[in-house]
């Protein structure tokens, strides 16, 4: 395989020490999403922290297209692989701080960098005695994902709780933004003025401590988990919900009363425990993924003349 310049430039960069973290050439995306499905990346990097990924941006050909992949859940990458650089933040850019309590006031400001798994951020928020983030233990990514689509569940969404972010741009530099610089909706996150390309990158959230309501904010997540468990395949390769749920009504009952829950192509299955759920049995393949959803899209409109949206993002080539 011709070694591309993208992957010429990072592997000059990593052999002259500029870069701390680590460079894979060609890696398979499967292992990365929690479908465990995808083609292969031409470069995937897992920088060891902020800086060296302020590193990594800043010398970067022009125009390199970027990705960004936490624990791979609400992601689908084609079987074709993906073009340009795939950057991995699980198990790294993962510090989490509880640095302020109002006596007062009862607040609480927890900083938490993109790579910190969300149920991570819900226990530890629990063991200080922080009440509110319970919800965040049902979602099954990481705060970067959670800040970029406004992720929820169990009836509360991430944005309710942010009070400042830190983004990264594509020139490595380091953009601090107030809440309110964003216009914040269901499953959505924009600018209100477009900038240049940011991602972010920390997120600073403020939550109530009742420390009396530790043990019953345990309990909590318990019972939240073991809802999900009862309600969602957790035991099946799925990448969560794949469509938005329309104003007013359920992606769920959609798809069931098109007569969809079980159907399958190949080893790809609309989930029986949950309709808004696909899950791999095995052998599926991104293809067979897609063409569920363009079945669902297709038998529900026809039926209820909604138009669905996916809730999970897809990247490359088929």
């Amino acid at each position: 395989m011709i070694e591309t310049i993208l992957q010429h430039k990072l592997l000059m960069a990593q052999q002259n020490g500029q870069l701390k973290g680590r460079l894979v050439i060609n890696e398979s995306l499967a292992d990365y999403t929690t479908w465990r499905i995808g083609g292969l990346a031409e470069c995937c990097y897992h920088p060891e922290d902020h800086l060296d990924l302020q590193v990594l941006l800043k010398i970067l050909p022009e125009h390199t297209v970027i990705h960004w992949v936490g624990m791979g859940s609400n992601l689908l990458v084609r079987d074709g692989g993906v073009q340009g650089l795939v950057i991995i933040t699980k198990g790294t850019i993962n510090k989490l701080n509880f640095e302020y309590y109002c006596k007062s006031t009862k607040i609480f400001t927890i900083t938490a960098e993109a790579g910190v798994p969300c149920a991570i951020f819900s226990r530890k928020a629990v063991q200080h005695g922080i009440s509110g983030a319970e919800f965040l233990s049902g979602i099954p990514g990481t705060i970067g994902g959670a800040l970029a689509m406004n992720a929820g569940a169990f009836g509360s969404e991430i944005w309710n709780y942010v009070t400042r972010v830190t983004m990264i741009n594509n020139q490595g530099h380091l953009v601090h933004r107030n809440a309110d610089e964003f216009d914040i909706k269901y499953r959505q996150v924009r600018l209100k003025k477009p900038s240049d390309q940011e991602w972010f990158l920390r997120g600073e959230f403020e939550f109530i401590r009742e420390i009396d309501t530790i043990k019953q904010n345990q309990l909590d997540i318990k019972a939240l988990l073991a809802k999900r468990a009862a309600t969602q395949p957790t035991k099946q390769a799925n990448a969560g919900s794949v469509f938005k749920n329309p104003n007013n009504d359920y992606a769920a009952r959609l798809i069931e009363g098109a007569g969809l829950k079980g159907k399958i192509i190949n080893g790809a299955q609309i989930s029986t425990k949950h309709a808004n759920f696909i899950v791999n049995n095995g052998t599926a393949k991104a293809q067979d993924i897609e063409a569920l959803m363009t079945e669902i899209k297709e038998q529900v409109l026809l039926k209820y003349q909604i138009t669905l949206e996916p809730e999970i993002k897809i990247i490359g080539d088929y």
